[in-house]
């Protein structure tokens, strides 16, 4: 990962090329489902002690997919905020069936 991307939309096609692995990909998928759970959850409950729990589960979804199927490394670690960003538009793509689950 050498080049250094000045833009989400320059970002996005080289996130999607580290996300090939469907398992990879349904393991964001999962962990994001899960992140929306349980950020909804913890606000409807007012257990706000439980939103620490947020990057874990989402994070480690997805670290599980990185280092166990794609075997690559997370883009997390030089564009977390693209990363971060990235991961959202690809659960979207997989909702509305842009991207194959």
């Amino acid at each position: 990962m050498d080049k250094k991307y000045q833009n989400f939309n320059d970002f996005y096609p080289f996130y999607l090329s580290q996300h090939q692995n469907k398992a990879c990909r349904r393991l964001h998928f999962i962990g994001s489902l899960l992140v929306l759970y349980l950020l909804f959850h913890s606000l409807f409950t007012m257990k706000l002690s439980h939103l620490w729990l947020l990057p874990i589960v989402g994070y480690g979804f997805a670290w599980l997919g990185h280092f166990f199927f794609e075997k690559n490394k997370p883009a997390t670690f030089q564009y977390p905020i693209y990363s971060l960003i990235g991961d959202w538009v690809m659960f979207k793509d997989i909702l509305i069936g842009k991207i194959r689950f």
